[in-house]
């Protein structure tokens, strides 16, 4: 038996949820897939697998097994990696979809890639709302939130960081909320996305509050909610890779300084694992690395 073959045959029945989804993706029959699983259980006289009529649920066993499968994949990927011609080169386009803020927080670190990589062309789309990855040829999209879709391949890169702000001038204005129960009372700015024109969610120690808010703007665009947001437009919740600069020179105020806006999780998707190009990795793990190196999204959220 290929041990390696028959764990990542294991990995991709764990990820669809099937022996059928998961042959379709391999390019094998459905009983090749169900004997691979067979003989790699036989291997370690373990069950990895539930089966029954209603479907395929991971043993105790099984969720051990994931993590050190996915170790040994990624090790013989990259063995297979270091040990290719020395010639092979990362090169194509590849195209990627993140949000408006980190965006912006990729770009100034693109060119760095693009010198190491000269025959690597990255095309990137800002966008807020989740794509179709196969649709639209999107090779990485970034994701914020919980990401629902179980066909696709999830990445975890770190964690939002945001504030709630408004422009001196507002403040002035209107003054400042109180609580989070005083800000529906305020002109509010959001996006469009999920159920953010609803509430806001904020960290109160171990604790989530929500605030309902009734916007007078949304756009769908952060850095739409940003320019309103300075021109005194009203609150907003806005990354840091966007107002921290602001907040330091006083253009924006940081509001309810001690009930800070839930953080979120960065993760990026990718259609399938198998066979992923270099050309592919080589951007995901720049992806990762530019959000490592800021420590307001590589540390986890509290």
């Amino acid at each position: 038996m290929d041990v390696v073959a028959a764990l990542r045959t294991f990995l991709r029945v764990a990820e669809t949820g099937s022996f059928s989804n998961a042959a379709l993706d391999l390019g094998l029959t459905q009983p090749a897939v169900s004997r691979q699983i067979s003989s790699l259980e036989a291997h370690y006289s373990t069950r990895l697998l539930h089966r029954s009529t209603n479907g395929l649920s991971l043993t105790v066993e099984g969720e051990q097994m994931i993590p050190m499968a996915r170790k040994v994949i990624d090790a013989m990927e990259a063995l297979g990696d270091t040990t290719a011609a020395e010639s092979v080169t990362t090169s194509g386009r590849v195209r990627i979809s993140l949000p408006a803020p980190l965006g912006l927080h990729v770009s100034e670190r693109l060119p760095a890639l693009l010198k190491r990589h000269p025959r690597l062309t990255v095309e990137t789309v800002f966008r807020e709302e989740p794509s179709d990855l196969v649709g639209e040829g999107i090779d990485i999209e970034v994701r914020l939130g919980d990401v629902s879709d179980s066909s696709l391949i999830c990445r975890r890169l770190g964690w939002t960081t945001a504030f709630l702000v408004a422009s001196p001038g507002y403040v002035g204005e209107r003054g400042m909320p109180g609580g989070p129960d005083e800000i529906a009372q305020h002109d509010c700015i959001c996006y469009s996305r999920g159920g953010e024109t609803r509430a806001w969610v904020f960290v109160n120690g171990a604790d989530q509050v929500r605030a309902p808010i009734a916007p007078r703007m949304v756009f769908n665009n952060a850095t739409a909610v940003y320019r309103a947001t300075i021109a005194g437009g009203g609150l907003a919740i806005l990354s840091h890779i966007l107002v921290a600069e602001d907040i330091a020179s006083g253009r924006l105020i940081n509001v309810l300084p001690c009930l800070p806006p839930a953080r979120l999780p960065i993760t990026a998707v990718y259609a399938s694992r198998r066979n992923l190009p270099l050309r592919v990795r080589t951007v995901l793990d720049f992806l990762a690395d530019a959000v490592k190196e800021d420590a307001l999204m590589s540390g986890a959220a509290c």
